[in-house]
């Protein structure tokens, strides 16, 4: 009988610990990036966050949205009033900032962050403006 190669033991390896980790619940991340039709479906039941600039929110927002600038100098201020265990939903205009902003509440903390990507996507989807 012939036997495996290191490289062949070293492949079966990578495959049973990428099985374990993805059944222990991957990699932990807080933070999920779903298509816009499944982001725009779920305004309504989550907090709704703009993350863009008060000028930007106020041409034209999803409904029922908070806005908290990302780049303000005080985004980690407000974001530490926040409830930690509540749903978030975040937006921008193109992905950059909601991504930047996911991340930033990622790492202080919450646990249920959906990043929506860019507005136009989610607007197209579905969801409602204001």
């Amino acid at each position: 009988m012939r036997r495996p190669s290191p490289r062949s033991i070293a492949i079966v390896l990578v495959v049973l610990l990428a099985t374990l980790v993805a059944a222990c619940g991957g990699s932990g991340s807080a933070v999920t990036k779903p298509g816009p039709a499944e982001a725009a479906a779920m305004v309504g039941s989550r907090v709704v966050i703009d993350v863009r600039t008060p000028a930007e929110f106020a041409a034209g927002h999803i409904a029922g949205a908070r806005n908290i600038d990302v780049e303000s100098g005080d985004f980690a201020t407000q974001v530490a009033a926040l409830d930690k265990g509540a749903a978030y939903l975040l937006y921008c205009r193109s992905g950059r900032r909601s991504a930047l902003a996911a991340d930033q509440m990622a790492a202080a903390g919450f646990k249920d962050i959906v990043d929506g990507g860019g507005m136009d996507a989610l607007v197209a989807a579905g969801a409602p403006v204001e």
